[in-house]
Formats: C-alpha cells, sequence, structure tokens
C-alpha cells in the first residue's frame, strides 16, 4: 500500500495549517480558558467549507471523505488549536443522518451540519451506564402527542453551541431481555429540556455539560430510522470517532513536539544547544517514534473506511497509540522545557487535560485492550 498522500491532501493540509497558524494557540488557550467559543476560527473553517468536508455536497458539505476531515483535525491540532467538535457533529451525527435520516431530515438537519452553520452535539454516555450502551436508562415512548424522553445524559460535548442533539434511548426490550436502543434528534431548545454545566479541570474549546430530560417531548419523525435499530446507525459514527480522536490526539503531538524541538535547538545553557545532549535527544525521538507510528496507523485506518473496507480493529488501534502518543509527546516536552513547559506563555502543559482524557474517551484503553485480546488475538472474553 502506497501511504504518500495525494497532491489534494497535500494542498488541504497546507490550507488548514494556514488557517489553524493564522489563529494559533494563544488564541485558542485564551477562548477556552474564559469559557468562550472560538468563533471567529469555526467560521473561517465554514467558510472555506472544511468544517464538513466529509458531507455529501447535496446537502452543503465538501463531498470529500473521512479521511478530508481527518486530516482537517489533525492540522488545527498541530498548530494548537484541536477541535473535539470536529470529532462529534460532522463525525457521528452528520454520516448517521446521511445514512438512515429520511430526506426531509437530511435537508432539516444534515445540511446545517455540511456547512458547519449548525453543529449537532451526541449525547450517549450517562451516569451508570460507563462502557456499557445496553445499561443506559434515558427512555423514550411514543404517545399520541409525539416521543416522550426522560433521563439524564452526562459528559456531552459542546451542547452551548450546537442547536440539536442525537440522543440515544431505550425504547423498550427485544425477546431476550434486551434494550432496544433508538437514535433521536432533539432541539436544544425544547421545554423541560435541562442543560447544565459539568465542570471539569480540562482547558478545551468545548465544555462539557449534563442533560436532564424531563419528560421532553419531541415530533415523531424525529426518530432516526428505524426504532430499536439504533446499535446499527451508531456503528457508523463509531470507528470514524476513533478515527478522527487520532487525528486530534496527532495533531496534539506535532504541536507539542514541534515547540520541543524549536527549544531544544535554541536553549543554551553550556557551550551547546540542550538538544546535542542525549538526555535531551533520546527522549524527543522516542516520543517522534511512538507518534509517527500511531500517524501510520491513523492514516491507514481512515485510509480503509474511505474505501468501504470493515475497519474495527484499525481504527481502535489508532485511536490507542494515538492517545499514548500525545502523552509521551506532551511529557517530552515538559521536560526539555523545564519550569518554561508549565508556563502559559509556552502554551505546551495546558493541553494535558485534553490529551489524557483521550485516553479514556471515547472509548478507554481498557475496552480497547479487550477488543484485541479478544477479536485480534482469540483470548476469551473477559466481561
Amino acid at each position: 500500500m502506497d501511504f504518500r498522500e495525494s497532491a489534494e491532501h497535500t494542498v488541504l493540509r497546507d490550507t488548514v495549517r494556514q488557517l489553524g497558524e493564522s489563529y494559533g494557540h494563544e488564541y485558542f488557550y485564551g477562548k477556552a480558558k474564559s469559557g468562550e467559543h472560538v468563533t471567529e476560527l469555526w467560521d473561517e473553517l465554514c467558510k472555506y467549507g472544511l468544517a464538513g468536508v466529509n458531507i455529501p455536497e447535496e446537502y452543503g458539505g465538501g463531498g470529500g471523505s473521512l479521511y478530508d476531515l481527518m486530516i482537517v483535525a489533525e492540522e488545527l491540532g498541530a498548530a494548537g488549536c484541536p477541535l473535539m467538535t470536529l470529532v462529534v457533529s460532522p463525525t457521528v451525527c452528520g454520516p448517521t443522518l446521511a445514512q438512515f435520516g429520511t430526506e426531509e431530515q437530511k435537508q432539516k438537519w444534515l445540511t446545517g451540519i455540511g456547512t458547519g452553520e449548525q453543529r449537532m452535539a451526541f449525547a450517549i454516555t450517562e451516569p451508570d451506564a460507563g462502557s456499557n450502551s445496553h445499561n443506559i436508562r434515558t427512555r423514550a415512548a411514543l404517545e399520541s402527542d409525539g416521543w416522550h424522553l426522560t433521563g439524564e445524559k452526562y459528559y456531552i460535548s459542546g451542547v452551548d453551541d450546537a442547536t440539536t442533539t442525537l440522543v440515544v434511548a431505550k425504547t423498550g426490550q427485544d425477546d431476550n431481555g434486551r434494550a432496544r436502543i433508538s437514535c433521536f434528534v432533539v432541539e436544544n431548545d425544547r421545554p423541560n429540556l435541562i442543560v447544565e454545566p459539568l465542570p471539569t479541570m480540562v482547558i478545551a474549546a468545548e465544555r462539557q455539560f449534563t442533560m436532564t430530560f424531563d419528560d421532553v417531548v419531541i415530533p415523531e419523525d424525529n426518530l432516526i430510522g428505524e426504532e430499536g435499530g439504533g446499535l446499527k446507525q451508531l456503528f457508523v459514527g463509531l470507528n470514524p470517532e476513533r478515527i478522527m480522536s487520532s487525528a486530534i490526539c496527532s495533531g496534539i503531538g506535532r504541536y507539542a513536539m514541534g515547540k520541543a524541538t524549536r527549544y531544544a535547538k535554541e536553549r543554551t545553557v553550556w557551550k551547546q544547544p540542550i538538544g546535542a545532549h542525549q538526555g535531551i535527544a533520546h527522549p524527543l525521538a522516542r516520543a517522534h517514534l511512538k507518534l509517527e507510528s500511531a500517524r501510520l496507523m491513523m492514516r491507514n485506518a481512515a485510509a480503509l473506511h474511505t474505501l468501504g473496507v470493515p475497519c474495527g480493529a484499525e481504527s481502535n488501534m489508532a485511536k490507542f497509540t494515538a492517545a499514548e502518543a500525545a502523552e509521551a509527546c506532551l511529557d517530552a516536552a515538559v521536560q526539555t522545557l523545564g519550569g518554561n513547559g508549565l508556563s502559559e506563555e509556552f502554551g505546551v502543559a495546558d493541553l494535558w487535560g485534553l490529551t489524557r482524557l483521550y485516553g479514556i474517551a471515547p472509548v478507554s484503553r481498557e475496552m480497547i485492550l479487550n477488543y484485541v485480546g479478544q477479536h485480534l488475538l482469540g483470548l476469551p472474553k473477559s466481561y
């Protein structure tokens, strides 16, 4: 397989890199720390058709692939502006609507995702469900006036900057007693929907929220696809979500390595730059090796997905390795910069919380190891 990217991909990378660098990490950090939205950066992504580059053209998108969107996310991260929104709205919600939505639903919601003018949050996580989606308690019951949703969602990104949310809820049980899962689009201004900030230590462009559905009523045709078909629909977005998470991490890793190597070349304590010493050079070289290995896995997974080839294993391993590589790059960068690595001026340590988050979400490293053990090594299932 030829891993060299096309000329079009090179142009896309250059375009996004220049756009990201025109804002830079200082802009990103200032907005994220104050709880503001990166509106100016997002509007420029929309202007150049980058926010929904993977969405079909007939629905306002760029008509590209997940590989294209992966490039956008990675290059923004490498410019110090990692955007989790790209992992949700055009990655999970958009393709789910594109494959399972009615034409009316696509015109109503997918077009906004394609242009980036409207963002859709994704709500599946609950306080007591963890990695077992069958344990979710949020329920949807169909009555004469529509679907009634009751329950709570937890750690939902960017709800305050989205107009709608793709909500996963129980709609009954199958013959084996397992939950019937369905997906709904819920307008975020619906009565009885309570959205509250969930304070975290993560400095990011997107805040986290709890969503409480206190008998929220939505139209019957807000159901996506068939009732009970939610798990099938979710699998459309699971692999892309992992690939895009790896893109965010790869971008952060590149950003950290750029900061560290420039500093190591310039900083002179005795007679030569500190990068000449193996105590500095070797940790950076090891981190670089991890990062480039992870990027190859990410690009392979994205290429397979674009070709329509099953890539569950590749996507999970790409996400795992990229999250660990990003941590290694940040750690090496902080150590190289010494005390400066913890200063606001140098803009490195503030990305630690976001990077560490990707060791947990959207799927934990333990669940990925379970997947590899069971599906790739043929070991007995452990849970």
